[in-house]
């Protein structure tokens, strides 16, 4: 896949709108986690040091469609203010003569953060006219956020047809580099680590990498209804009996292909949430017991395989992460990833990533991705709206 870097554009002097994803969590007015506007510094950065005039976008939550005070872009712009070192301009909205009149008396070297995008309807829905009026505001158009690239709204791939020099950021092509350097051309052995609650959410991923993978490991409730497939008692677990049929198919085809699917020996159960937990003796579950979490002989072998491989995907937890009594699969998980050495080892997921982040261990891993849903797409070899615009 070839798309055009920032750096192949010249900036100097010109209005450059900068699709960023500053979907942050605000509390009280201020950011919690400032990792996604932290991301998108070296893009804003790179702009600036060509004397452009750098207009930013992005959406924050999910606003019904109007002005709603807990989605505002003001904390971002107070944080992004202090990330950057110099003053900046958060405006009352995205589009509208306001607007242009503060994209027009803008000097060389400033920056404007727009109002949350989504306050329009018309965003999420790609609509022409207001596509048309965020282009109106720029002279290129560079998209640096790969977390919403799987979406084809108005920001992240409506306006791109009507700015005719456009390109990606640092972040997007980070992303694109690294996924696309796992999905075509993995070092083998190529392991894939999958959790989450749902087969269904997985299917096309499997699918799609069944025939590159070694081993894919498999956690989570997800891994219930593979394991219902083959006749154990899941007890009172989480399972898709609508999706049995697809896992015995999905083991099958695994089989035909050569490709190893690993799934829990045994497992950390409770009668609900607030119960304690206890481990299984076998892979079957009692009748009136729940499934939250893999158990100690599934992490060490988990662990095991993993020290073979050279390539690791890693999306989704082990087990019900949210709550610490069965957290304790998804951070041994974790911790295994990150202690092999030599290893291309790329994560994406928001529960993914909390975990590493909540085990400061960003720094073992080759790339971590900012887009879960966007990184599942890719890997299932989907076209991305937003990637497949900027392509050369």
């Amino acid at each position: 896949m070839k798309i055009r870097s920032i750096e192949t554009l010249d900036l100097r002097g010109k209005r450059v709108f900068i699709r960023v994803d500053f979907n942050v969590p605000v509390k009280d007015g201020v950011v919690k986690n400032d990792k996604r506007i932290r991301s998108a510094l070296d893009t804003i950065n790179y702009a600036l040091s060509k004397n452009a005039k750098v207009i930013l976008a992005s959406h924050l939550g999910r606003p019904k469609g109007g002005f709603e005070q807990k989605y505002s872009m003001m904390p971002v712009g107070e944080r992004l203010k202090e990330l950057l070192k110099k003053d900046i301009k958060v405006a009352d909205d995205c589009i509208g003569d306001g607007v242009k009149k503060l994209v027009a008396d803008m000097k060389e070297g400033e920056v404007l953060l727009l109002e949350n995008l989504r306050f329009h309807k018309e965003e999420e829905a790609n609509d022409e006219n207001f596509a048309k009026e965020l282009a109106s505001l720029c002279d290129v158009y560079i998209n640096d956020a790969f977390g919403t690239a799987h979406r084809a709204h108005a920001s992240t791939e409506g306006m791109a047809h009507f700015v005719k020099e456009k390109a990606a950021g640092f972040l997007m092509l980070k992303e694109v580099e690294h996924l696309d350097r796992v999905l075509l051309s993995p070092e083998k052995p190529f392991i894939t680590i999958l959790g989450g609650a749902k087969v269904s959410d997985k299917i096309s991923v499997i699918t799609n990498l069944m025939k590159k993978v070694d081993t894919f490991i498999i956690g989570g409730a997800m891994a219930y209804t593979f394991l219902k497939a083959q006749g154990y008692k899941m007890g009172k677990s989480l399972v898709e009996d609508d999706r049995l049929d697809v896992a015995k198919e999905i083991l099958d085809n695994a089989r035909k292909s050569g490709a190893e699917i690993l799934l829990p020996e045994d497992h950390i159960v409770a009668k609900d949430e607030n119960s304690e937990p206890v481990a299984t003796s076998s892979v079957n579950i009692e009748d009136d017991m729940i499934g939250y979490d893999i158990g100690p002989k599934t992490i060490r072998k988990f662990s095991d395989a993993l020290k073979k491989a050279k390539t690791i995907f890693f999306n989704g937890p082990s087990g019900l992460f949210e709550n610490p009594k069965f957290a304790n699969g998804t951070f041994e998980i974790v911790k295994a990833v990150a202690e092999l050495k030599g290893v291309v080892s790329v994560a994406g997921g928001g529960d993914t990533v909390t975990a590493i982040e909540s085990l400061k261990l960003e720094g073992k891993f080759t790339h971590i991705s900012t887009g879960g849903g966007a990184s599942l797409e890719f890997m299932e070899g989907k076209e991305l709206p937003g990637i497949k615009i900027l392509e050369e």
